[in-house]
């Protein structure tokens, strides 16, 4: 073989190797950027933690049907920057919702949507201790500075009138003695129309839960509003 086409040759695949390495540096040095500039994502205003039973938890839908869930698409399509955390627990009464209120307040929620009282209810529970718990509940979010809405619930009159008097009337009267953003009836629309309930008759469906997205939006924008003034005068 010619000694000038071997040198020839040897130049060329030197230069091939050449180019692959310094190809492979270019790419960890992008990488290297890349870690060392990660991008940033749009910082997060303030946590809403949606607190409550089974109605909140989402019980016979899927998590991304229930309340929560489509309360953090509506607040992303409208450019809120507030994360939404379903705090709901099937089957829980306000005695365990106060048993954990430490550990919500652990997640340094600036709003707290507050529904609970309908297992004590359907239970026959104390009407007495019902108000109680849920004062205790408010009380501590209140000097936490966490704002709060109040979603009422409604007890079915098949346990008594005067029982069913004295339930309902616990929600109007704590949100007036604390001031809160209140909804009274958190199943507006909902409570006892087939339609928008699974087989149970007492649990929302996807159609359910939607309404109730719709009812209880306006009460959060408020309680958006109150945290953005609050932030503001601080």
């Amino acid at each position: 073989m010619d000694s000038n086409f071997t040198s020839l040759l040897i130049l060329l695949l030197f230069l091939a190797v050449l180019a692959v390495l310094l190809s492979g540096c270019e790419n960890r040095s992008e990488k290297q950027r890349q870690i060392e500039t990660p991008v940033q994502k749009e910082e997060v205003q303030g946590i809403i933690v949606a607190l409550g039973d089974s109605l909140t938890a989402g019980l016979g839908v899927e998590l991304e049907d229930a309340y929560p869930a489509l309360l953090q698409d509506k607040l992303d399509a409208e450019n809120h920057s507030f994360r939404v955390v379903n705090a709901g627990v099937s089957g829980e009464t306000t005695s365990g919702t106060l048993s954990r209120l430490n550990w919500i307040l652990s997640q340094k929620p600036n709003i707290v949507i507050l529904e609970i009282g309908a297992n004590d209810g359907l239970r026959g529970i104390d009407t007495n201790l019902v108000e109680q718990n849920i004062d205790n509940i408010l009380l501590k979010l209140k000097e936490r500075g966490v704002i709060t809405i109040l979603a009422g619930m409604k007890m079915v009159w098949n346990l008594g009138e005067d029982y069913t008097l004295k339930f309902n009337a616990i929600y109007p009267k704590l949100a007036e003695k604390y001031d809160l953003i209140y909804m009274p009836f958190f199943l507006k629309d909902v409570a006892a129309e087939a339609e928008f309930n699974n087989a149970d008759g007492i649990h929302p469906n996807e159609k359910g839960y939607e309404i109730i997205t719709k009812n209880i939006y306006p009460y959060v924008l408020e309680a958006i509003t109150r945290v953005e003034n609050d932030s503001t005068r601080s």
